[in-house]
């Protein structure tokens, strides 16, 4: 955390204020669930940190069954994986997609690196994102997963889709989930974001695109370094809407869901405190610890 910590001081500090207009408004905000995500989103998003997420489905789930889990090499450090899987529960009546967050310091340094001195490239769905974010996508996307969903998608027409992530993983799910609406492989009233300290993807334009794409709640606790990262002056935005939790999460907390894209009255009120230990726990979970262990 230490060496984490110093990492992000450096090179993302100096966020800047508050911009873009009211995107998905009050609609959005109605349907969020805390429920949902405590019970339902954040074991998806931890079983991706374990190289057998059948048990996170298992054991928090109960009904719903891994289909495909892609995870490879994807920047210059050997032991550098991205992750992502597709399950299906028949009884719930959904299929969907959870992508692995940052799993250590190298991969961290790869993705800072990547974004102090790459420029943005285009994301095929609209606007320009990360290069790290955009090349671990499309290698998970294109190494099975994409192939594997759009399957599941062509069984189950009538199903919901949920798609998920931490850290990393949130941005690639909003990548995903993107990609999903766009090519039609199900449609935007099907599709439902959730993630949970998600970092800035794109810029406005990414973000504008998204808005009109997808329904998605960027969960954020309290003081998270990560979700002012990379910063506004970098010209990147978030998406909303946001959902702030600014205390423990514990069960009955309370929350303000913000629907502009950058609101001071959501986590951008802390923009110069900032913590990391609230980015590594939600809903009073370590979600990259409690998945490998299965969540138990």
């Amino acid at each position: 955390f230490q060496m984490k910590t110093l990492l992000l001081a450096i090179a993302f500090c100096c966020n800047s204020a508050l911009s873009s207009p009211l995107q998905q408004g009050q609609a959005a905000a109605a349907r969020f669930n805390d429920a949902t995500a405590r019970t339902i989103m954040l074991p998806l998003s931890s079983a991706a940190y374990s190289d057998a997420p059948q048990s996170c489905l298992t054991n928090q789930l109960k009904t719903a069954k891994l289909s495909k889990q892609v995870s490879l090499k994807c920047d210059y450090f050997k032991k550098d994986m991205c992750s992502g899987f597709t399950f299906f529960d028949e009884t719930k009546k959904v299929i969907g997609m959870s992508f692995r967050g940052t799993s250590d310091s190298s991969q961290l340094i790869a993705e800072i690196t990547d974004t102090l001195f790459d420029s943005k490239v285009d994301f095929q769905d609209g606007g320009k994102t990360s290069k790290y974010f955009n090349d671990a996508f499309m290698d998970v996307w294109n190494g099975g997963l994409g192939d594997d969903f759009t399957a599941l998608a062509a069984k189950y027409p009538s199903y919901t889709v949920w798609v998920t992530g931490h850290s990393l993983g949130g941005a690639l799910a909003s990548m995903a989930a993107a990609h999903i609406s766009t090519n039609g492989i199900s449609t935007k009233d099907k599709i439902v974001l959730y993630t949970f300290g998600q970092p800035r993807t794109g810029d406005q334009k990414y973000a504008d695109v998204h808005d009109g794409l997808v329904t998605a709640f960027r969960v954020t606790h309290s003081k998270d370094i990560v979700a002012h990262i990379p910063p506004q002056f970098m010209k990147y935005e978030h998406h909303t809407s946001e959902v702030w939790y600014d205390n423990d999460m514990t069960d009955g907390a309370s929350y303000v869901v913000c629907g502009k894209q950058e609101d001071l009255r959501c986590s951008d009120k802390n923009v110069l405190n900032t913590s990391p230990d609230d980015h590594t726990h939600y809903y009073g979970k370590e979600v990259a610890d409690w998945g490998r262990a299965g969540c138990q």
